[in-house]
């Protein structure tokens, strides 16, 4: 072996070594965190955050997706929290609410629809019953005051025994009114009502404007999260905030489009496959029915439309003057007046007849009748000789 190739070597590893023990020395370990936003789970449940805080606080709490939950769910000692969509309540349901809201259970549920005055409801059926109207507050679409840094309209909640109110991030564009004066207490802003809540049988109803305040991140601010336990306090908290499944067609539309795609093209394709018919495929005629008639026919309908009548006339007097010829040599060198003497005297038929078979052949096509009545003449003066 070259040895100084083997000193080379040494070398090198002499100094790779003392290279990577000072960056052995040198180098700093530190943690880096990477923010890849919110979990699948986060996203699909909006309120988890919410359902975090209220386990928190020793509160039991589970997640329903539709109304089916209340067939089970005891009304005392529990609240049923509405948060979703619910445009497709029936009445019925909206009756089953109720009833169990007054056997002693906590109904909350946000105001969905506006009351309209010359109908005299807004549409969202449960909050009709509960005679609670939802309008537009009176700052709606209020261009903004030239301040710098204008201060939050806040909702303020007064709690007995406490001096200082709690403070809740509501939607301001909506008010909630109380005709009737029912409501046990209420949560308001400057000018608005955002929530409210009344007693109903042995149990009690809240109703809110809406609930983005308890939703990520909202639920962290000001007072809010204090007022989601302040209303569940001593209860199990069942959370319905998808009561609206999608549909079967809704799912496929979402997940498998070109699985769709592909059924409505097939359904087209055999659509127009069973449409190119417009009645039963006639069978075929037998072959023993077909005759001689038959097939002379055909062919004398075949050569009218590919010939014309012309041919087919001019056919038949070539024929008629051939066999005038086997009768009376010579024929053919007679004049046409001297021809219709003899034919007349060969055929036993009147002159006109006989003229008229002769007659040249017009340009014009002929009607139907004079068509047939000159196959007519030639056919019989043909059959005379």
């Amino acid at each position: 072996m070259n040895r100084p190739l083997v000193w080379v070597a040494l070398l090198l590893a002499c100094l790779l070594g003392m290279g990577g023990v000072y960056a052995w020395h040198k180098a700093i370990p530190y943690d880096e965190v990477v923010d890849r936003g919110p979990s699948p789970v986060a996203r699909a449940n909006p309120y988890l955050a919410a359902e975090h805080f209220l386990h928190k606080q020793g509160l039991t709490v589970e997640h329903a997706n539709g109304l089916e939950r209340l067939a089970d769910l005891p009304a005392k000692g529990h609240s049923l929290l509405l948060l979703g969509e619910r445009s497709n309540m029936t009445p019925r349901q909206v009756e089953q609410l109720l009833q169990w809201a007054k056997a002693g259970g906590h109904l909350l549920l946000v105001a969905e629809a506006l009351w309209d005055e010359e109908t005299g409801k807004s549409g969202d059926l449960l909050l009709d019953r509960l005679n609670i109207r939802q309008t537009l507050s009176e700052t709606f679409d209020e261009p903004p005051r030239p301040r710098k840094k204008p201060a939050p309209d806040l909702t303020k909640l007064y709690v007995d025994n406490e001096t200082a109110p709690a403070h809740f991030s509501f939607d301001t564009d909506f008010n909630l009114i109380d005709p009737r004066h029912l409501a046990q207490f209420s949560a308001n802003s400057a000018q608005s009502s955002h929530l409210m809540q009344l007693n109903l049988g042995q149990g009690r109803v809240t109703v809110m404007t809406d609930s983005d305040l308890w939703k990520t991140p909202g639920i962290g601010n000001h007072d809010n999260a204090w007022l989601l336990w302040y209303l569940n306090q001593g209860t199990q908290v069942t959370l319905l905030f998808n009561s609206d499944v999608d549909d079967l067609f809704t799912l496929l539309l979402r997940f498998f489009p070109q699985a769709l795609v592909a059924l409505a093209a097939l359904v087209a394709l055999a659509l127009w496959h069973a449409g190119m018919r417009h009645g039963p495929v006639q069978a075929p005629a037998p072959k023993a029915r077909r005759q001689l008639q038959e097939h002379l026919k055909a062919s004398a309908d075949f050569l009218l439309r590919r010939s014309g009548q012309g041919t087919l006339l001019q056919a038949l007097q070539l024929d008629l003057l051939r066999a005038a010829r086997r009768r009376h040599p010579g024929f053919e060198h007679l004049d046409s007046a001297e021809q219709r003497q003899v034919l007349e005297h060969l055929t036993r038929q009147p002159s006109h007849i006989i003229s008229q078979a002769l007659e040249p052949l017009a340009l014009k096509r002929l009607s139907n009748a004079d068509f047939s009545r000159q196959v007519a003449c030639l056919q019989t003066l043909r059959n005379a000789l």
